[in-house]
């Protein structure tokens, strides 16, 4: 059950955004609710079935926001309650859904401000939005904020792509609005984005010497017994697939490290909720290199309309001079093919060592904060932003 909500009349600026908007444009704007919600709460078949409608037609897919893996991250993460669920409704149906939470806790400052609620194995901070309200969302959103958000001194997205619609549309109600905000962080990650074929793409991104060195470690690997790729996109032994990829990582660095998924109760069970549960929607890729049936590289892929996000890898340390992985990700060089998929995200760190290598394209992903509340908290929200940034808080690039 709601535990707030805000009622906002939006004007026709604040209607739907133009072309795309679909069955919600209309001659007049939407009527826009902003309710907050206890997530334990928010777990009902009607709920889920309104949730998992709205992430089909998004602007910008966000697999870590679906129901299938916030609500197993909320369960294991947060079982206290203290992330809320906040969903935009335009004329009765959801538009809009992002968790927050409110903290005092501004990486290490005792700053008391409201953030998009993420964890370390949520790749990605954006908000789900139905495609063509993207702007009704954030007006929604930001009112919502200046009315609701406590001691708040402003709105903290981490996470969050620099590009794209719903960049372009905040940026647009920012500016509407004449309202402060400030990107604080930002950075780059390995992103596949091209028209080559996958053998094409190969051949350009790696030097004629490397080509050739891992054709000699395929061929070395073949010495040791049959070798051969699995690719699965359904729902088979998909129990059996999961506990043999979570023992290939606990077997590596990782599993030494003591920051494998299997160390922690709590990211297994993520983990092992959001493969099934992308698996029963046809949302997940499979893909593994076998020696003789026994799997030495697994990758697991979100498939999310014209994207994949790369989810996790494992391989095994035993082959590590074959370079298996690199093996597997030439492989996955495959989705350049994939009917309907126009870009892969790597989820993966900043100058990752491996991937950056193979995968050319670069997607930038950043921190922003937006000043909120009334005049003296937007006042104290300039202070904070030259005191991080060394600069004003003008608005987004």
């Amino acid at each position: 059950m709601p535990l707030t909500g805000h009622l906002a009349l939006l004007g026709a600026t604040g209607g739907a955004d133009g072309a795309g908007a679909g069955a919600f444009a209309s001659q007049f704007p939407p009527r826009v609710i902003v309710q907050e919600h206890d997530w334990r709460d928010f777990h009902s078949r009607d709920q889920i079935e309104s949730w998992d409608a709205l992430a089909l037609r998004t602007s910008e897919p966000n697999p870590f926001y679906e129901s299938w893996y916030l609500l197993p991250s909320l369960r294991e993460l947060d079982p206290a309650g203290h992330v809320a669920m906040l969903a935009v409704q335009a004329d009765g149906e959801l538009v809009g859904l992002l968790p927050v939470l409110r903290t005092r806790d501004y990486y290490g400052h005792p700053i008391p401000h409201l953030r998009n609620w993420v964890h370390p194995n949520c790749f990605l901070g954006q908000p789900l939005v139905a495609r063509g309200m993207e702007q009704t969302f954030w007006q929604g959103l930001l009112d919502w904020c200046d009315q609701e958000s406590g001691f708040a001194f402003f709105l903290h997205l981490s996470h969050v792509p620099a590009h794209g619609p719903l960049r372009d549309a905040l940026k647009a109600v920012l500016a509407r609005q004449r309202r402060s905000a400030a990107t604080v962080h930002r950075e780059a990650r390995a992103m596949l984005h091209s028209n080559l074929s996958a053998e094409d793409y190969f051949e350009a991104a790696l030097p004629a010497k490397k080509r050739k060195e891992l054709r000699r470690q395929h061929r070395r690997l073949q010495e040791h017994g049959q070798l051969t790729v699995e690719r699965l996109s359904d729902y088979s032994d998909i129990a059996g697939w999961t506990r043999e990829f979570l023992e290939l990582e606990a077997g590596g660095w990782k599993g030494d490290a003591g920051s494998a998924m299997h160390c922690d109760p709590r990211t297994q069970a993520i983990f092992q909720a959001a493969i099934a549960g992308s698996a029963v929607r046809g949302r997940l890729e499979r893909l593994a290199v076998r020696l003789n049936g026994r799997a030495i590289a697994m990758l697991a892929t979100f498939i999310t309309g014209r994207g994949a996000y790369s989810f996790k890898t494992a391989f095994d340390q035993e082959y590590a001079r074959f370079s298996p992985g690199v093996l597997l990700q030439r492989e996955n060089m495959a989705l350049l093919e994939r009917e309907g998929c126009e870009w892969a995200d790597s989820c993966a760190a900043p100058d990752h060592p491996m991937i950056d290598h193979l995968w050319r394209e670069r997607r930038e992903i950043e921190r922003i904060s937006i000043g909120i509340g009334g005049f003296l908290r937007r006042s104290a929200f300039a202070a904070i932003i030259r005191m991080e940034t060394g600069s004003g808080a003008g608005g987004l690039e």
